[in-house]
């Protein structure tokens, strides 16, 4: 699995149990996007729009990766929350940062 995704995801983690999201945050790019499915907020236009959305409704369940298929700049994360559910994450990186992130979840 790319080890990219997986820091990432570990960092996510770290997050929910902490409330701690500077180390999660701080690896999305200056102008990335973030988008994810069911928020009335989405799209998040930003890394300062990204972090009022996370200090706002900080997610509160972590997650597993089960796979990660990769092609140059973009993986794709399938996952599985602890609470329940499944879903993709899509993240398009550039110069070791993340420029987008897309969330989706399985019905």
């Amino acid at each position: 699995m790319a080890e990219r995704v997986l820091d990432q995801c570990r960092l996510f983690n770290e997050g929910v149990r902490t409330g701690d999201w500077a180390g999660y945050l701080d690896r999305f790019a200056d102008g990335a996007t973030m988008r994810i499915e069911g928020d009335p907020g989405s799209p998040y236009e930003g890394r300062a729009a990204i972090e009022a959305a996370y200090a706002v409704a900080p997610p509160n369940d972590t997650l597993t990766v089960t796979s990660v298929e990769s092609d140059g700049d973009e993986d794709v994360a399938r996952v599985a929350w602890t609470a329940g559910g499944s879903g993709s994450l899509r993240l398009r990186w550039s110069a070791g940062r993340i420029a987008e992130l897309t969330a989706q979840f399985d019905d």
